[in-house]
């Protein structure tokens, strides 16, 4: 008997009941009636009890029918029960239910039934009209419920662009979980006569409410509010839906009131019609795709090509001899789509004013933001872009030392002098974790005490880190703001894209975190408090600041910038990528930087088939990017419990937890796993809303040192080469494996089934052994699980790249092109003249960026001290690739000379 507390989700838990009842009750079928056991019957009984808990949320199979289903089983009807349930099951996991009735008779004739979605031509399947579910809430009788799907069903006509089926629930707590529950539910119906409690209560409701405003939030409902709140409550959870709300109550009542995603009020009527049409339109809105649509239209028209690019509408191809195969693999469509004009009703992506406009706009409403900018070479880019726009040369840019290494070349770019901020380390697995808040404001404090907080323009942080590791946003905003309230955020958000469209990972994004704190900062509360903490600070130290969780001024500026890789997350082509704005200074103070920004770094030859990817892509997360990210933190959630309590991939295996990635002083909520062999799944929502640090789910990071191999070897010559697993990034003695909204179920088997498979052979391996091959095992385990280098800190800017030695923030700028003479550089190797230099005492600065892989970002940026330490790091590595460093002539340095030459040397030494 599946339980929720063995599933991360009840969606999970809704696949698997059904499955088990469609092979019990198979078995029923092919047996005596004396034959079934007692226990086989109670364990029936347990499936549709649990099943019970979960089906008034769905429109199919339906309750009526859920109910016939129960009534064949109390009246020992097996045959038709097994093919009843057999059909259900097999429409659910087709997707059959979508594009037709279901019957399930035994005598019923379908033609059909063996009609598999997933065997359908991907032409077919765009034939067919999408289906989705319509949630109508309202306290009614079975026999009212009839009339309202019977109306439903009227209202259907053969020109809809698609077709739909109701679900109704009688209160304010059903829809909620409805919400939750039912990734097909588009719209929702919010009657007069619903109730606030649910009927029903079980662990899943329970769970469920704490993620949509928690009960005590929902107990002090006043029942005349109970329709707007419940709009309020869903645009919290699943805000991409639309509400309708039929009311009683007069204009006036209504007008004050916050109604959350309500899309249009109906007073006193029953106008299906009119609100059929409203839900389709509501649905048409999302599934609009202008980019996209135009490009399909400009692919049909006949054309005379007379401008640049041969290749387009494949004219090179069809005509050539010789690479015809690259015609047939992609096939004609790509390149019948392929031009270099903005004619034709296409648009031009520097200077948007026509489809690309408008599906710019439609991505700033789905993610929430205010402006959104499409790009087609990267989030490098998209960094740079937002950087060069913002920072002017002299600015300071507190920045996270780990980021990617594009802003560390954009700060290049802008000319900031950059304040490099330390993440924690995780030395027993050779990563960085993330900066601690504290480390930040120490920061701010420090420039703000030598006078410098005027020149100080943006915090830079990545969220989530390569490693799954997110920031507590509102918190590392708010508290910045208290101190320097005009600071500019940008977040680097590369591999966070989908977080939007879960509830849970939603409130840790930075369009969201903008968009509340602007609602908050206008509050009477909000200044109530912040005045009232001003009396209690007064003439407080830094010391008792950064022990205090500050309050942000009333006035405070909200300004934030959001980087996404769609591509990586979400359905792009490679290098599709978005820019998402909330900056209340941007129309007047950045709107013509950020232009000349884009222009600079945007190729004046974009390609359209990755913008087309771009607004299709917004498409598909409107509509369903809560059905596939809860379905990827599912296949993860999954991953985790698998290798967590197979009892052989223990013995070389062990999947990192959040108290393995986080210390304990970060985790306010306690939480430590999410998955524990004896309790179960751990409900996330805490954390998520408490916690410094909290770690992504859908990143599963295995520590492979037992195995005795590291990390690199792991996967390129383990899984890679013998196995065909890709995964992107390994340390010293892990690897991660991250699941995307592309992840089935079977990728997870088969995954399990390699790793297994692993343990077995290592098994047979150690078991025909000598000793010492014993020994050489044992320790190469022991030098990669206890024998770990310590990871460095930045140390610091050589003083010749600094303003002064009051705050740490470096010229880099200066640094990076002062390399560019020769004459200027040396070359040290790690081990002779640069160690023996270290030991006597002399700095040694680094002219280049010197980045290994892993960890993929900067140990050394042009202008930095070397350190022993670093050098020590740089010596224990044991990957092969190390961008910026030769290892035929070693590392490049400035000559003293150089550095005694330039002005800023001499003014800090006066």
């Amino acid at each position: 008997m599946n339980s929720v507390s063995d599933y991360y989700s009840a969606t999970q838990l809704r696949t698997d009941n059904w499955s088990a009842l469609r092979e019990i009750t198979g078995s029923f079928a092919r047996n005596m009636p004396s034959k079934i056991s007692a226990k086989d019957t109670a364990k029936t009984q347990e499936l549709f009890e649990s099943l019970a808990l979960i089906e008034p949320y769905w429109a199919f199979p339906g309750m009526a029918a859920f109910i016939h289903l129960r009534r064949l089983f109390e009246h020992n009807s097996y045959e038709e029960l097994a093919f009843a349930v057999h059909r259900v099951t097999r429409a659910l996991t087709t997707g059959a239910y979508r594009r037709r009735s279901i019957p399930l008779e035994r005598d019923s004739i379908d033609k059909e039934e063996y009609d598999d979605e997933s065997l359908l031509s991907p032409e077919a399947r765009a034939m067919t009209k999408p289906y989705f579910e319509v949630l109508i809430v309202d306290n009614v009788s079975d026999q009212q419920e009839r009339w309202l799907k019977n109306n439903v069903t009227r209202m259907r006509r053969p020109e809809d662009p698609f077709t739909y089926e109701a679900v109704v629930v009688p209160s304010l707590e059903d829809a909620l979980i409805a919400v939750l529950f039912n990734h097909n539910i588009q719209a929702i119906v919010v009657r007069p006569g619903l109730v606030l409690k649910s009927k029903l209560d079980n662990e899943i409701l329970h769970s469920f409410l704490s993620r949509a405003g928690g009960s005590d939030a929902i107990d002090a409902m006043l029942p005349e509010n109970y329709g707007p709140e419940l709009c309020r409550l869903i645009e919290r959870v699943r805000p991409e839906l639309d509400a309708y709300l039929v009311t009683d109550r007069s204009v006036e009542d209504i007008a004050g009131l916050e109604l959350g995603i309500c899309r249009r009020v109906f007073y006193n009527q029953e106008d299906f019609m009119e609100l059929h049409l409203n839900i389709l339109r509501g649905v048409e809105a999302r599934n609009k795709t202008p980019f996209f649509t135009a490009l399909v239209n400009y692919s049909k028209q006949p054309t005379g090509v007379f401008h640049a690019m041969p290749i387009s509408r494949g004219k090179s191809i069809t005509r050539s001899h010789w690479i015809q195969d690259m015609g047939a693999f992609y096939g004609p469509n790509i390149f019948l789509a392929e031009t270099s004009a903005t004619s034709g009703g296409l648009d031009s992506l520097l200077e948007p004013h026509g489809p690309i406009k408008e599906a710019q706009e439609l991505a700033s409403r789905a993610f929430g933001s205010k402006q959104t900018f499409f790009a087609t070479n990267g989030t490098s880019t998209c960094n740079k872009i937002v950087v060069q726009a913002l920072v002017r040369p002299g600015d300071i840019v507190l920045v996270d030392r780990d980021c990617h290494k594009s802003h560390h070349y954009g700060m290049v770019l802008a000319g900031a002098e950059v304040v490099y901020l330390d993440s924690y380390p995780l030395n027993e697995y050779s990563m960085y974790g993330a900066v601690p808040l504290r480390e930040i404001k120490h920061q701010l404090l420090a420039l703000k005490a030598a006078g410098k907080l005027d020149r100080v323009r943006m915090l830079l942080l990545t969220n989530c880190t390569f490693d799954g590791l997110v920031y507590n946003v509102e918190r590392v905003m708010e508290e910045c703001l208290a101190i320097k309230p005009d600071l500019v955020f940008l977040w680097d958000e590369a591999w966070f894209a989908f977080a939007r469209f879960s509830p849970t990972y939603r409130q840790r994004t930075g369009m969201r975190t903008a968009n509340n704190l602007r609602k908050r900062l206008k509050t009477d509360e909000h200044k109530e408090a912040y005045e009232a903490q001003q009396k209690v600070l007064g003439d407080a130290t830094d010391e008792e600041l950064l022990d205090a969780r500050l309050i942000a001024p009333p006035t405070a500026r909200i300004r934030v910038y959001a980087t996404q890789s769609t591509h990586k997350t979400l359905t792009s082509l490679r290098q599709g990528s978005m820019i998402h704005v909330s900056d209340q200074d941007f129309k007047g103070e950045v709107e013509q930087s950020f232009h000349e920004a884009y222009m600079t770094h945007t190729s004046t030859s974009p390609n359209y088939q990755i913008i087309a990817s771009l607004d299709v892509g917004r498409r598909q997360v409107e509509l369903e990017g809560f059905e596939f990210v809860q379905r990827q933190i599912e296949a993860a959630m999954s991953m985790r419990r698998a290798i967590s309590t197979h009892p052989r991939l223990q013995k070389y295996f062990k999947v990192l937890t959040a108290g393995d990635m986080i210390p304990e002083h970060h985790r306010q909520s306690g939480v430590v796993s999410y998955f524990d062999n004896e309790q179960g799944w751990t409900d996330m929502w805490d954390c998520w809303q408490q916690d410094d640090f909290v770690l992504d789910a859908t990143r599963v990071t295995l520590a492979v040192g037992g195995t005795g191999w590291d990390g690199d070897t792991f996967k390129n010559d383990v899984l890679m080469d013998k196995y065909g697993i890709q995964i992107n990034k390994t340390s010293r003695n892990t690897v991660l494996f991250m699941t995307n909204i592309g992840t089935t179920r079977s990728s997870v088997a088969y995954l399990i089934e390699v790793l297994v498979e692993i343990a077995n052979e290592l098994d047979d391996l150690l078991d025909d052994a000598s000793k010492m091959e014993r020994l050489s095992f044992d320790r190469r385990v022991k030098n990669l699980t206890e024998n770990y280098p310590p990871l460095p800190d930045f140390s610091r800017f050589h003083d010749s790249f600094r303003p002064d030695n009051v705050t740490p923030e470096g010229d880099i700028r200066t640094a990076y092109y002062l390399s560019y003479d020769e004459k200027n550089c040396d070359y040290l190797e790690l081990e002779g003249s640069l160690n023996d230099a270290l030991q006597a005492g002399k700095e040694v600065v680094s002219a280049s960026f010197i980045i290994p892989y892993p960890p993929g970002f900067p140990i050394l940026v042009p202008g930095q001290v070397i350190s022993k330490e670093i050098l020590a790091f740089m010596l224990a590595l044991d990957v092969n690739e190390i961008h910026g460093y030769r290892a035929d002539l070693g590392l490049r340095v400035f000559t003293p000379e150089a550095l005694a030459a330039l002005p800023q040397a001499k003014k800090i030494k006066k």
